[in-house]
C-alpha cells in the first residue's frame, strides 16, 4: 500500500464515521449527546486535514459516498453506541495502517494522533454501552 493509499483509506474511514456519528445522533442517549456533538466535529477536522495531505501529494481530494453501511441497525440508544464504537474501531485501523505505510514522519505523526483519539473515543463508546474493559492494549488491531 502506498501513502496515497493509506490517506485514501483513512479519509473513507472518517468519512464512514461522520455519516455513522450523523446517523446516531437521532438515537443517541440524552447523557452521550454532547460526546457526540465533540466527536463528530473532531472527525471531520480530521477528515479535512487528510484531505489536505493527499492534496499536498499531488492527489485529488476524496469525497465521501453518498451513504455507508452501518455495523448494526440503529434504533435507539445502545445500537446507536454500539454502531459509533464501530467506527471508531474501523477509524483506528485506517490509521494504524496508516502508521505503518506512509512515508513521512509527519503523517506517522498524523496517524498515530488519529489513532490515539479513535482509541479514546471507543473507550467512551464501550463505557456507554457498560462494556469492560473500556479500553485495548493495541488499537487498530483485530483484538481490538
Amino acid at each position: 500500500m502506498s501513502t496515497i493509499e493509506a490517506l485514501e483509506n483513512a479519509i473513507d474511514a472518517e468519512n464512514a464515521a461522520i455519516f455513522t456519528y450523523g446517523v446516531s445522533t437521532a438515537f443517541i442517549g440524552s447523557g452521550d449527546r454532547a460526546a457526540v456533538g465533540e466527536y463528530l466535529a473532531a472527525h471531520r477536522v480530521r477528515r479535512d486535514e487528510l484531505n489536505e495531505d493527499l492534496v499536498a501529494l499531488g492527489a485529488p481530494a476524496r469525497q465521501a459516498a453518498a451513504g455507508y453501511r452501518l455495523p448494526v441497525e440503529v434504533t435507539g440508544p445502545d445500537s446507536a453506541a454500539t454502531a459509533l464504537l464501530g467506527a471508531e474501531t474501523e477509524c483506528a485501523r485506517a490509521f494504524r495502517a496508516m502508521a505503518e505505510q506512509v512515508d513521512t514522519a509527519a503523517l506517522r505523526v498524523r496517524a498515530v494522533d488519529g489513532l490515539t483519539d479513535c482509541a479514546l473515543r471507543a473507550a467512551q463508546w464501550r463505557r456507554s454501552l457498560g462494556r469492560s474493559p473500556v479500553t485495548t492494549a493495541f488499537p487498530g488491531t483485530a483484538q481490538a
